[in-house]
């Protein structure tokens, strides 16, 4: 079984406590057996995928397969055209460099359910979304990327997998993928 799940802030990626104040999966009624594919940090929202097949998280995870994962991310001030090539080259973060990806502003800005609670607000410094497409997944990695060329994350709402994407599932909800859609995460675009 393989399941799409909206991780909704402040949540954890796992099912036990760790002694945080954050929430973790328990709370929304998954069936038995399921475990996390990977991973989103309790400040990050959007799809993390499920499942009691233990194969699966090879086939997505492995470093080797460059399977394609894409976030939208709301940093500090719109970043300039030589910013987002920084990104797209790859950077040196914790003494390694990241691999190649795919960075653009995204226009106009998403239509995003506000957050809760929302982001930090200040009232000189302007804010825009933009898009990551990575095939690697280090820790906080997306944050640190964003921090490095001088835009740091606001929020950070992984939105594709593969080539399925989190659509309208609301946060805080779950559905157990089709055929079709079990594809579409093993698919690269």
């Amino acid at each position: 079984m393989l399941l799409a799940f909206h991780k909704p802030y402040g949540v954890l990626s796992q099912f036990t406590p760790d002694g945080s104040r954050h929430r973790l999966l328990a709370e929304f009624e998954f069936p038995r057996g399921v475990y996390p594919l990977g991973r989103l940090d309790a400040e990050s929202e959007g799809l993390l995928l499920l499942s009691d097949e233990t194969e699966l998280n090879a086939r997505l995870l492995h470093p080797t397969r460059g399977h394609l994962r894409t976030y939208w991310v709301q940093v500090e001030r719109v970043p300039s055209p030589e910013a987002l090539a920084q990104l797209e080259r790859g950077l040196v973060i914790a003494g390694r460099k990241t691999l190649p990806c795919r960075a653009w502003l995204l226009e106009p800005q998403p239509d995003v359910p506000p957050r809760v609670p929302p982001i930090r607000f200040r009232k000189n410094v302007p804010e825009a979304w933009i898009a990551l497409e990575l095939v690697e997944g280090r820790n906080h990695q997306v944050r640190r990327m964003t921090a490095a060329i001088g835009h740091p994350t606001l929020r950070l709402v992984r939105v594709k997998i593969g080539g399925f994407e989190l659509g309208s599932l609301a946060a805080g909800t779950w559905r157990a993928l089709s055929a079709a859609d079990r594809a579409a995460v093993f698919s690269e675009r």
